[in-house]
């Protein structure tokens, strides 16, 4: 991802149609999260321009990216703004999602608060919105509970 010119050439060697962008820098422990965050920012700034960048010399006529549906604060929401910003220039999809719950998540076996969503559910309810037009996608469990000010720009909860 920061590999500007190997990630055009990797990305324009596959050729895609679509690109879809569910990269983040987190770590497998949540006791890790708060000494990650500038590495994950970076990965949603650089990586993301540098991605875009990807797409756009491979002649891609779609682009996808997960975000999240909950405020963050400080540096990781300027990223995440950032982040969006290069999607939507894109003319893509912004998947807003609420934080993930079941096997393999930082919540195997509780829920988090809302805005929540399983994370099978969040797989199969996915695939549709590669389809979507441009804008911002929340997918959570119950999209009624989210903070009114995460929900800024034009999308639709499903």
């Amino acid at each position: 991802m920061f590999d500007a010119d190997a990630l055009v050439a990797a990305v324009r060697g596959f050729g895609p149609d679509l690109v879809l962008h569910e990269l983040t820098d987190l770590p497998d422990d949540v006791s890790h999260l708060a000494e990650r965050r500038t590495a994950n920012a970076r990965i949603r700034r650089e990586g993301t321009r540098n991605l875009v960048a990807a797409a756009h010399a491979a002649g891609a006529t779609r682009f996808v990216a997960q975000s999240v549906a909950w405020p963050l604060s400080g540096e990781s929401a300027a990223a995440v703004a950032e982040h969006e910003e290069a999607v939507l220039a894109f003319g893509g999809v912004v998947l807003r999602y609420g934080q993930f719950y079941g096997p393999g998540t930082y919540f195997e076996s509780s829920r988090p608060g809302h805005p929540r969503i399983h994370i099978d559910n969040a797989a199969r309810r996915t695939v549709p919105q590669l389809d979507a037009p441009a804008g911002v996608v929340v997918l959570a469990d119950d999209p009624a509970v989210i903070d009114p000010a995460v929900i800024d720009q034009p999308g639709r909860p499903v």
